[in-house]
């Protein structure tokens, strides 16, 4: 159901929000999400997209304008990345706090100094406590279907929701994509019915001074209306396969039934890691693979039912500085109320946008079946640095850009 086109990761955002009916878009142009917003320009002042485009001078900005017009009705989106995320990151808690059920994406950057373009998903992940609903694609298809997906269950638990793909290996590929028909959408999408609007002639206070009697009640049901989320993005899934074709959830398990190694990822890269455990069960490994989609709500019941018991090595193109992998610390958390013991091995790669190939994965498979004990954190791809101890006579250089970088 809809036309089959040939599109870019960002052009498939720019129709996930024009088959959403976005009535107001407001943006800053940052490399490399621009394209988004340049096409829903042209479809804007086309007359293709019946919209208001309002351009502003930073993404500051861009968030305080879709918070308004959300709280003045309107269904609401915008894009941005890497250090444009970080600018309106003020504005994200603003949203939460103002349950304005604005959708973004954001095409996950590397955070300057020094400055980069290419892809890693700290910038995403480093908004994760504001309270955002958080959804991870891997193809184009979902570059646009996930931002339909999230306008159905922000608008019903008046949260804002954000979704990520990997710079350029997404955002600037080309894939096949099914642009859903509209009448589909608006079947599965209704429109925005907001619970309160701005209207002079009803005047109301927002945004205003909360005592210490009355803010943390607001903020609870803050909290509670993102653990609603969790069972409505399952359900929403669910009813988009029925009506657009494509089923989705909080998890994508991959050869999961009788695995004993199992590989954690999210975003583009885990298509290589699926190829990478298709070749190992080729190879007699009961290798598997979990993708996690939902970040936030984080999908507790489905991470622990999935990886209990196995041996887990969680992929991490991020990194929490005196910590470890953001991901790596969220899965032991969730497996820490288990019953069953499970081994979780962080290994952290691909930042700054160094490339994480087929064979990458099967490094990481030999050094995670050679380790008989938990590593915290393991580096790979470092130029001069084995994965870890154990293979110390194997550096895995080669798999590093053949430019060499001064300290």
């Amino acid at each position: 159901m809809g036309e089959r086109h040939l599109l870019t990761g960002n052009h498939a955002a720019s129709y996930g929000a024009k088959l959403s009916r976005a009535e107001v878009i407001s943006a800053y142009p940052i490399t490399p999400q621009t394209t988004i917003v340049e096409l829903l320009s042209e479809m804007v002042a086309s007359g293709e997209l019946d919209a208001r485009y309002i351009t502003v001078e930073s993404e500051h900005s861009a968030m305080a304008a879709v918070i308004g017009a959300s709280a003045a009705g309107c269904r609401t989106y915008t894009a941005t990345s890497g250090q444009g995320l970080a600018l309106m990151h003020e504005m994200l808690h603003w949203a939460v706090g103002a349950r304005t059920p604005v959708v973004l994406t954001n095409v996950t950057r590397a955070m300057a100094p020094g400055w980069s373009i290419w892809s890693e998903q700290t910038d995403f992940l480093s908004q994760r406590d504001v309270g955002w609903m958080m959804l991870f694609a891997e193809t184009v298809q979902e570059a646009q279907d996930f931002v339909v997906w999230m306008y159905r269950v922000a608008e019903q638990v008046f949260l804002p929701g954000m979704v990520a793909m990997d710079a350029f290996i997404l955002s600037h590929t080309s894939e096949p994509l099914i642009v859903h028909d509209q009448a589909a959408v608006d079947a599965y999408l209704p429109p925005f019915d907001p619970l309160y609007t701005l209207d002079p002639a009803e005047p109301r206070a927002y945004g205003g001074l909360v005592n210490r009697d009355h803010y943390f009640e607001i903020r609870y049901k803050a909290f509670e209306a993102m653990e609603r989320a969790g069972r409505l993005l399952v359900e929403a899934g669910e009813e988009f396969g029925e009506a657009l074709g494509h089923r989705y959830g909080p998890v994508d398990p991959f050869m999961m039934d009788d695995a004993e190694i199992v590989f954690v990822s999210a975003g583009a890269m885990t298509s290589n890691v699926r190829y990478a455990v298709t070749l190992l069960r080729e190879r007699g490994i009961k290798a598997g693979l979990l993708r996690l989609v939902a970040f936030r709500p984080f999908p507790f019941e489905e991470v622990r039912r999935l990886l209990e018991g196995r041996k887990v090595a969680v992929l991490d193109r991020n990194m929490s500085s005196g910590h470890s992998g953001i991901f790596a610390e969220e899965i032991r958390s969730a497996l820490s109320m288990g019953a069953a013991p499970t081994e979780v091995y962080g290994y952290v790669l691909g930042i700054g946008g160094r490339d994480i190939r087929v064979e990458t994965v099967l490094d990481v498979a030999d050094d995670l079946m050679s380790r008989d004990e938990p590593a915290r954190t393991l580096y790979v791809g470092v130029k001069g640095l084995p994965i870890g101890p154990a293979r110390a006579d194997r550096e895995i250089a080669r798999l590093a850009p053949l430019e060499e970088v001064s300290p």
